[in-house]
């Protein structure tokens, strides 16, 4: 009895094995050539998972579990706080309110003002965009203020990271920064736990593993344990972690979708690597605005911030202003103009194409067939082709304005005007929507030089509460015919120097 007894419990203990879904994390107990939670194909891979142990969630009273199964708030017991106190009762450094400013005025705007103590931050990224380059020039700002920084590699030797940060310029910083090239969790834990810096920085978590798990590194199960572990040693010691994740071919960041849940924020570093431009987003983020922008320019000593990212983007705009309209933006607080082209083309094909850059390719054919019924311009015949100028990615309806006028002007073969400013949203039935933020808009686009604004009519009753003056230069529209004129007029527009003469010169709107 005693024999079978034994021979149970060991039985209970073994590992056992199961296949994880490398897309979303789900599990299963055979293999399946496609996972039926995200659809995705050849994802799911084999594991050991480990016997059950305790609760590794964060937990406010003292346990013998050790810091890899929670963290303490000071051995209060559990005892609950009334939210009014908690900012000067609770004890532990974590619940500091102050920031810590990285140099870096576009990264404190997309943390929403800086670094928070204790805060657990993912940072993901196409490979070679600039995400190492990013934290390293961080770390070095964060050491002329003083702070202490680790920088933990799985990727790069220690020689390899100290060449890149002489290379753009942290000379100063050396000695405040502090480098290991590791990829065993338990020891990045011993290095932090003996130097105590005040931000770790991990490059990145898909090199992470930990000893007691038999799946290789950067397979979900690791991903999971590894990120649950560094929140902890965040929480614990009021550390700001910064972990970098790998983005996959979908533009999604690599790894279950749990690891973004768990992070306080997650920043996505985006742009081309043929263009200079940078774009750094906040999807995520509990101390601050989420969509925030930032906008850098690579070259060869570094990123470089720019301050005035709208004048930057319409500094190459060309002469020749036939499909080219200018839309005002809000990336998150910031108010953003850019050029949004449109090409059209006439193609006997059956099935017109319908390409778009920057922009949803649902909304450029919702918003061709609203032109066509309300208009009637024949865009079914057309080609379309939509760009916006600079990498940026728009994702708010206030850019019908914008990429209906840029239509209008290409098919019609009519200039715009070079000093006017769209946006706003437009229906399935013609009819204009009001969009927010529009007083931030006209400020911005005041600010350089624009003196033609077109917006929707719902809009007026808002901007006369912030006085008269914000109305000079304002078109206000209706509908999408009221639109076509104040963008391209119907007999007196702006027609493009030295073109053909072309029956769309007579091109009148149906009333």
């Amino acid at each position: 009895m005693i024999a079978r007894g034994v021979a149970k419990l060991s039985s209970k203990s073994k590992s056992k094995s199961v296949f994880v879904c490398q897309s979303c994390g789900a599990q299963r107990a055979r293999w399946e050539g496609r996972c039926s939670d995200c659809g995705a194909w050849n994802s799911l891979v084999e594991e050991r998972i480990a016997p059950e142990t305790p609760a590794r969630g964060l937990s406010s009273r003292s346990s013998s579990a050790g810091p890899e199964r929670g963290w303490q708030t000071g051995g209060n017991g559990g005892r609950v706080t009334r939210l009014s106190e908690s900012h000067t009762s609770a004890n532990g450094p974590h619940h500091g309110t102050d920031r810590k400013t990285t140099g870096f005025q576009e990264l404190d705007r997309v943390l929403g003002g800086g670094l928070v103590k204790g805060s657990f931050i993912l940072v993901g990224g196409d490979p070679g965009i600039g995400k190492s380059t990013l934290l390293l020039q961080m770390a070095g700002g964060l050491a002329e203020r003083g702070s202490k920084v680790l920088y933990v590699s799985g990727e790069e030797s220690i020689d390899q990271t100290s060449l890149r940060a002489k290379r753009m310029g942290l000379s100063n910083s050396l000695e405040s920064i502090l480098l290991a090239s590791e990829s065993q969790l338990e020891t990045i834990r011993e290095i932090a736990a003996s130097e105590a810096p005040d931000v770790l920085i991990v490059d990145s978590i898909q090199t992470v593993y930990l000893e007691d798990l038999n799946s290789a590194p950067g397979s979900v199960t690791q991903v999971r344990e590894c990120a649950a572990s560094l929140m902890n040693l965040a929480k614990s010691q009021g550390i700001i972690v910064f972990v970098v994740g790998h983005v996959t071919k979908e533009g999604q960041i690599a790894g279950p979708k749990v690891l973004e849940h768990m992070v306080d924020t997650v920043l996505s570093f985006e742009g081309d690597k043929t263009h200079s431009f940078r774009l750094l987003r906040a999807l995520k983020n509990r101390f601050g605005a989420t969509h925030e922008l930032g906008v850098f320019a690579m070259d060869s000593k570094g990123l470089q911030e720019v301050h005035n990212p709208s004048e930057l983007f319409l500094e190459e705009r060309g002469d020749r202003l036939v499909g080219s309209a200018v839309f005002a933006s809000m990336e998150g607080t910031r108010p953003l103009l850019c050029e949004v082209q449109a090409l059209t083309v006439s193609t006997q094909m059956a099935m017109p194409r319908r390409t778009a850059i920057g922009l949803d390719t649902n909304r450029l054919q919702l918003l061709a067939a609203v032109l066509n019924r309300h208009l009637g311009l024949g865009l079914a015949q057309s080609d379309l082709f939509i760009n916006v100028v600079g990498g940026l990615r728009l994702d708010e309806p206030a850019a019908d304005f914008a990429v209906a006028a840029a239509l209008i002007s290409s098919e019609t073969e009519r200039e715009l005007f070079a000093k006017t400013c769209f946006f706003g949203e437009l229906g399935l039935t013609g009819e204009t929507r009001a969009v927010p933020f529009a007083e931030l808009r006209l400020k911005e686009a005041r600010k350089l030089g624009f003196e033609k604004f077109v917006l929707p009519a719902s809009n007026k009753k808002q901007l006369l509460s912030t006085g008269k003056d914000a109305l000079n230069g304002v078109v206000f529209v209706r509908d999408v015919q009221e639109l076509a004129r104040a963008a391209v007029g119907e007999k007196t527009a702006h027609k493009t120097k030295g073109a053909r003469p072309s029956p769309k010169d007579d091109f009148e709107f149906d009333l």
